[in-house]
């Protein structure tokens, strides 16, 4: 009967892919209901090309049929293909530095010094990963600490859930929270004409309760699912895994396998100065992190098949989620051949438009929230949205301060819910968690963050948080 139960709750949840075309298809449908539109570019000041906001007019209707519909998944595919192959190749490096037995080796020691204080760890991690997320809006770069952090969860007695929402929601809360990130409020605060970076101090402490909501909500589930194994969602799901440790048989911590963490340790030191100094982003890491498996491989005595075998092996495993990250690309693809993305963006401008000003504060907020599920990029959202929102919030009475902040939160919050988000699709792939039980688990976090930055929002409006 028990059995019976479970196949039955399977089945009541769609498949990730199934959802993901549904949507396609919801916004194929849409592109034969919604006028199309578009706006213009113009370069700023800066030299950026930007949305020209008084530019916007009717172009003919380009309909998404078919063919179109079905090509839309092959097209997302090509435009994510960076990011895709990056997950392939993460995965498979770190599958590489697994099966060194260097990771476990190390992790169980740790876990074994933790008995009794587990839950300590989390703060001090999620509190690391806000402050990366804050600073200079780590998003791509938690990928190689993922599977890292659910081993280590997981050997605490926790979960797979825990693990990557240490990273994930960690650097989540700080980059919505962001008081000084250079590619959200760097880039919003340009095109708004705003000084860099001003507004630091009311910034801080809205990144302060971000982080402090997020450490709070695993700090309690990670004591829940300690108690009783069976409360967390990945249960039988971790059960089964292969990277999960076992503290009472552990792998002696060799000089060899301490060796090869130090060459994974110095690879996260370069992927972090090479981020900042030069800019690395995708490729620059994958290429990293290829490099450091293969040092990897003759440290710790792999040998050269050896090393394939578990390269190939790490992206095999992670196929299936990697290949999502195209799939949620192509609602993008239908909305922009179908010219409806910047007719959305007027319909809803206009809306805010002709609303009271703290009630157009708000909606600036929410405004930006629905935005993020459809332009989940940081700065190319800023990009989209700010050079309408800035002069809007000049005719509603709402400081372009406020405006900007409203785009911050809008922007960052779900960025760790939406499956538009190719990095943190990409990191549930690496992690081995479903969207469906991430998207159960996180959801009373994400409700939270949402109120939350809808008062903040308010009350910056209500204090005339500026400059201007």
């Amino acid at each position: 009967m028990s059995k019976d139960k479970e196949t039955k709750t399977k089945r009541k949840i769609p498949h990730v892919y199934i959802i993901l075309l549904i949507i396609v298809a919801i916004c194929a449908v849409l592109t034969y209901i919604v006028p199309a539109g578009q706006y213009d570019m113009m370069e700023a000041a800066s030299g950026r090309e930007v949305v020209d906001p008084d530019s916007f007019h009717w172009v003919e209707n380009t309909p998404v049929g078919l063919l179109d519909y079905l090509k839309a998944v092959p097209d997302g595919m090509v435009e994510t293909a960076s990011i895709i192959f990056f997950i392939f190749i993460v995965g498979g490096s770190f599958a590489v530095v697994h099966a060194t037995g260097a990771v476990e080796a190390a992790i169980g020691s740790i876990a074994k010094k933790m008995q009794g204080k587990e839950r300590a760890i989390i703060p001090v991690i999620v509190f690391a990963f806000s402050i990366l997320g804050a600073t200079y809006g780590m998003a791509e770069e938690t990928l190689p600490f993922i599977p890292i952090m659910v081993t280590l969860a997981i050997a605490l007695g926790f979960d797979s859930l825990t693990g990557i929402g240490m990273v994930l929601a960690g650097a989540g809360a700080g980059f919505a929270g962001a008081f000084m990130n250079p590619f959200t409020v760097g880039v919003a605060q340009g095109i708004a004409e705003l000084p860099l970076f001003s507004g630091m101090g009311y910034r801080i402490i809205g990144y302060l309760i971000m982080t402090t909501l997020v450490s709070v909500f695993l700090f309690r589930y990670a004591g829940k699912v300690k108690k009783n194994p069976e409360l967390s969602l990945m249960y039988e799901f971790d059960k089964k895994r292969d990277d999960v440790l076992d503290l009472s048989e552990l792998k002696e911590f060799t000089g060899q396998r301490k060796a090869v963490l130090i060459i994974v340790m110095l690879a996260i030191v370069l992927l972090v100065f090479g981020a900042i100094q030069y800019g690395w982003y995708i490729q620059e890491i994958a290429a990293l992190f290829l490099g450091m498996s293969i040092l990897v491989a003759l440290v710790g005595g792999l040998g050269p098949n050896r090393f394939a075998e578990e390269l190939i092996e790490g992206m095999s495993n992670i196929a299936g989620g990697a290949l999502v990250v195209g799939f949620a690309r192509a609602i993008l693809v239908v909305l922009t051949n179908g010219n409806i993305l910047d007719t959305i963006l007027f319909a809803s401008s206009n809306v805010l438009s002709s609303l009271p000003s703290s009630v157009s504060a708000v909606g600036m907020y929410i405004f930006q929230c629905f935005m993020n599920f459809i332009v989940p990029s940081g700065s190319g959202q800023a990009a989209v949205t700010m050079p309408i929102l800035a002069p809007l919030s000049d005719l509603v009475g709402v400081s372009r301060q406020t405006a900007v902040l409203a785009y911050q939160f809008g922007d960052g919050i779900s960025n760790i819910f939406t499956p538009t988000s190719g990095y943190f699709m990409a990191g549930l792939a690496l992690a081995k968690v479903p969207w469906e039980k991430w998207a159960r688990w996180i959801l009373p976090l994400i409700i939270a963050q949402y109120i939350f930055g809808a008062i903040f929002v308010f009350i910056s409006n209500v204090i005339g948080y500026g400059p201007f």
